[in-house]
């Protein structure tokens, strides 16, 4: 009998645990266990119970407002909005090339944004789960925590996302919120002491990321349970890719290989991503479900994110980060990694691969250049794609002849991980949960699931992982079993 229909008939045979909020992620979300009379694990859904709108109250904006408006889409990754909304806009006024310098600027834009995010994830929402454990005290499992116990890695992490916002405000003026990207360009040069002020600590952040890449993998192959247990999924991936199939961040073709390494489609230009990729709506959900055309809505999902690029691309372009990138397929033993918690490994080599970027970027002549803005003919259609810190991002735009936006879909990078999500955290359940009393411990390893991810629910961050949650297990007649709370100092009790 169908799974869901046998949920549907039976109700009274199951239990239903919900986790509501999520912690340590942006935004607001809610998991839901189905527990059959022996403890078995029937359905575990992660919810997103948030609902924001961009879509439509962008449209009747004039299409040169959309850079500035979709990065208030989020406070950590506004950047990215930018600049895909930038790309978009560049097509609607007829522009496929940018000058270098327009060009090279925002490349340096958006690997300062990389950078400070993944800094960010790993050492302030990651780090305290795989340096104290997960069932360590939670009201030290933070990033304070870090800072007490380990506060060398602690101050790293925080230099190296200050770095990153350093980077940002020389270019668009701000940390967060910035302008930068305009229709065919860019709107300031960089100037010459803005670029040599960045210059100072460059060295100090090569070495820390190479460090923050030292440390995740020795944690993690310390723990062979995070190889092929812990939330392990096998997926297709998805990402952009280069010509020469180089990790890419900014501009590129689509690739997805399954499960197995094998390519499904290949520098596909992403113009086209609706012939490949549709999504599906279901109702216990506010963020819809990606899929791969040819697969089906069934076993069409897919990752997106850092995993899923550094297992897609044939090499990266700069040296430290390739030969991390080498170290870390050698665990996928000639195939991909599948690992949930190889997202960490893979974060920081992209990490490493930022830094180096921007040495790159910022010893070239062209990022001084003063020649940032190229025009064209308008059309009334344009679609940006870039790689997000959290995974492919898909920003597509219809303007009418009075330049007001008629249309918006926007595919964020959380979208696309959302069935993984839901994949990782049944694992998580069936293995840890059954027959088990409720503890905060066993809380927090369904939320390690979801924040391997660093999914961003919406545009906020909760600070210290400290927000309020409230768990109940309750039977079909709605009678509380179990009762387990975390306050906002951090403190459970039954």
């Amino acid at each position: 009998m169908n799974e869901s229909l046998e949920i549907a008939r039976n109700p009274e045979r199951l239990r239903r645990v919900a986790i509501d909020p999520v912690s340590r992620v942006e935004g607001h979300g809610k998991v839901t266990l189905l527990l059959d009379e022996h403890n078995h694990i029937r359905q575990v859904r992660l919810h997103i119970v948030e609902f924001r709108g961009f879509e439509r109250f962008i449209q009747g904006r004039p299409y040169w407002e959309l850079p500035v408006l979709v990065q208030r889409l989020c406070g950590i990754c506004p950047v990215s909005h930018h600049l895909a909304a930038g790309k978009a806009i560049d097509q609607l006024v007829g522009v496929d090339r940018l000058t270098p310098s327009a060009e090279k600027l925002r490349r340096l834009l958006h690997l300062g944004q990389l950078l400070q995010s993944h800094a960010l994830h790993f050492f302030h929402l990651a780090s305290p789960d795989l340096l104290f454990g997960f069932d360590s005290e939670a009201g030290k499992r933070n990033i304070v925590g870090v800072l007490e116990k380990y506060p060398e890695i602690g101050l790293k992490g925080v230099k190296m996302r200050k770095y990153g916002q350093e980077v940002i405000r020389a270019i668009t003026g701000k940390r967060v919120h910035g302008s930068g990207a305009i229709p065919g360009g860019m709107n300031k040069a960089l100037t010459k002491e803005e670029r040599d002020g960045l210059l100072i600590d460059l060295e100090d952040v090569l070495r820390w990321a190479e460090e923050a890449v030292a440390l995740i993998r020795q944690v993690y192959l310390a723990n062979p349970d995070y190889h092929h247990h812990f939330a392990f999924i096998r997926s297709s991936f998805l990402g952009l890719i280069q010509d020469d199939g180089a990790l890419e961040f900014y501009h590129g073709g689509l690739r997805a290989k399954d499960e197995f390494g094998r390519p499904l489609f290949d520098h596909i230009d992403y113009r086209e991503y609706g012939d490949y990729l549709h999504e599906e709506v279901k109702s216990w959900s506010y963020m819809k479900f990606p899929f791969i055309v040819s697969l089906g809505r069934e076993n069409g999902w897919y990752r997106v994110g850092p995993l899923a690029r550094i297992n897609n691309c044939d090499f990266i372009a700069t040296p430290l980060a390739e030969a991390a990138r080498q170290d870390f397929m050698a665990q996928g033993d000639g195939g991909p990694v599948h690992s949930t918690l190889a997202f960490h490994w893979a974060r920081m080599i992209e990490a490493l691969h930022c830094a180096e970027g921007i040495k790159e970027l910022l010893h070239d002549p062209d990022i001084l250049g003063r020649d940032l803005v190229v025009q064209g003919e308008k059309t009334t259609e344009g679609i940006g794609v870039i790689e997000a810190p959290r995974g492919t991002l898909f920003h597509h735009y219809r303007i009418n002849e009075e330049d007001i936006v008629t249309e918006a879909n926007l595919i964020v990078s959380t979208t696309s991980n959302n069935q993984a999500m839901n994949e990782s955290i049944r694992q998580v359940a069936m293995r840890y949960l059954d027959g088990r009393e409720l503890t905060e411990g066993l809380l927090n390893r369904i939320e390690v699931a979801i924040r391997a991810y660093d999914p961003c629910l919406s545009c906020a961050t909760h600070a210290l992982g400290k927000m309020p949650l409230w768990l109940d297990l309750v039977d079909a007649d709605g009678i509380v079993l179990d009762h387990l709370t975390r306050n906002s100092d951090g403190e459970t009790a039954h």
